[in-house]
């Protein structure tokens, strides 16, 4: 019997639908954590600069273990490498309440757990960013509409999770919140391990550590060689330098400074958020329908469209309409860009790619953060938030002039497949592989 995807997807929805469970829960988990790791370390020491040492120390992990993690993902498999990251990241979590109420917890033991849980979580986004193309080949999703409902779990835990935790804290207090996150993580390792069906095993062959070595420079020559994938990543990374400075601190700067009211930052930011939510579940409705290059140029281009009114100092609710608005036309931005990645990316090579990109994104974004830091106190405001337009501009440029994402037509409508059972099911993404290393 011969069915088209479309036709066999409704059996086979079932494992897509596990893994945004089971990412929601975790990533609503780990915004829980943002609020009460830091809300415990003020509790239990009453110092700022112990927090804010607390903090880096959840980054610099994820910076390392997107790198390094991507490789063990790609050996282990993704659905494991998601089950045993969470896991892991579980029972360090657990263990800050746990010896907090029994034998004690010092400050350097606080630093180191919160060192290895950030170890131990990253891996786990990487292998479930991962299992999306197989999974929506499996679902007979387009990708980008498979990435749009993917991405828009980060923007509804950006909405819930804060709001979740500090009702949490409030009413437990943080360490028994923090038991409550170890709990989720359980229970996204759960989610995967039951639902995530149908998979032919993704494991590369285990090895020596020379082999891990090797098989880390492949994904890192795959990247340098492959021109579509190497503008995309230089696209992503100047837009990490300006992007997280907008929001950490030229609009913390904007609302005290010319606004007075903190309450002026959360509208602008919740707008966005508001916005970016509506945006990314159009794109997801409709998104595969969409010419690509046009898409991207348009999407980057309106990332200035809350420059605007900021420079010329409109009324707050004129800057909370435009970056409304700008959260709406800018949201296909990850989701597309995450689909011409996966279609370019051989699956054997996913975990050390998108690791690679996560790293690199969040290795730039202190570099943004200080520089913005600098050049509002001794340039001023207005000349920062040009830079970013100008940024913003460039890689609109970028996407419009750039050879490598000249073709960026969309995947041809599938073929009819043979109705099989999900055990036997190929979920190999044909749609945009790429055979090698080049282009």
């Amino acid at each position: 019997m011969i069915a088209t995807r479309g036709q066999a997807s409704g059996a086979n929805r079932i494992p897509f639908l596990a893994l945004l469970g089971a990412n929601a829960i975790s990533m609503v988990g780990t915004r829980v954590t943002q609020i009460a790791i830091p809300w415990f370390v003020l509790q239990t020491t009453g110092s700022a600069a112990k927090t804010g040492i607390v903090g880096f120390a959840e980054m610099l992990p994820i910076i390392i273990a997107s790198f390094f993690g991507g490789t063990l993902v790609d050996r282990i498999g993704f659905k494991t490498g998601s089950v045993v990251s969470d896991l892991l990241a579980g029972a360090t979590i657990a263990l800050i309440p746990a010896l907090h109420h029994t034998v004690g917890l010092e400050f350097w033991q606080l630093l180191i757990l919160v060192f290895f849980a950030g170890l131990f979580a990253t891996p786990g986004m990487t292998a479930r960013q991962s299992l999306v193309p197989d999974l929506a080949e499996l679902a007979g999703l387009p990708l980008e509409r498979a990435n749009a409902a993917y991405q828009a779990i980060p923007r509804l835990s950006l909405l819930v999770g804060p709001a979740l935790g500090a009702a949490l804290i409030s009413l437990v207090g943080p360490s028994q919140a923090l038991w409550l996150d170890a709990a989720g993580y359980v229970v996204s390792a759960t989610i995967v391990l039951v639902g995530v069906r149908g998979l032919r095993r993704q494991a590369t062959v285990s090895g020596s550590s020379s082999r891990y070595l090797d098989e880390l420079r492949e994904g890192l020559q795959f990247v340098r060689q492959n021109r579509l994938v190497r503008t995309m990543i230089t696209v992503m990374l100047v837009i990490s330098i300006v992007d997280m400075p907008l929001f950490s601190v030229v609009l913390p700067v904007y609302a005290d400074r010319i606004l007075g009211s903190v309450v002026a930052l959360g509208t602008i930011v919740s707008a966005f958020g508001a916005g970016a939510l509506a945006g990314v579940l159009a794109y997801g409705a409709v998104g595969h329908k969409l010419p690509r290059r046009p898409t991207l140029v348009i999407a980057f281009a309106a990332c200035c469209l809350s420059l605007t009114p900021l420079a010329l100092g409109a009324p707050l609710w004129v800057i909370a309409t435009f970056m409304a608005v700008e959260g709406v036309i800018s949201a296909p931005i990850n989701p597309l860009a995450m689909t011409l990645l996966q279609e370019e990316v051989p699956a054997e090579l996913r975990g050390r790619a998108f690791g690679l990109v996560t790293a690199l994104g969040l290795a730039v974004s202190p570099l943004g953060l200080l520089m913005a830091g600098y050049i509002i106190d001794y340039v001023g405001l207005l000349p920062m938030l040009g830079l970013i337009a100008v940024s913003y501009l460039a890689a609109a440029a970028v996407c419009g002039t750039a050879p490598a994402l000249r073709n960026l037509s969309s995947p041809p409508a599938p073929e009819p497949v043979p109705v099989a059972s999900t055990a036997d099911t190929d979920l190999r993404h044909a749609a945009g592989y790429r055979e090698g290393i080049s282009r």
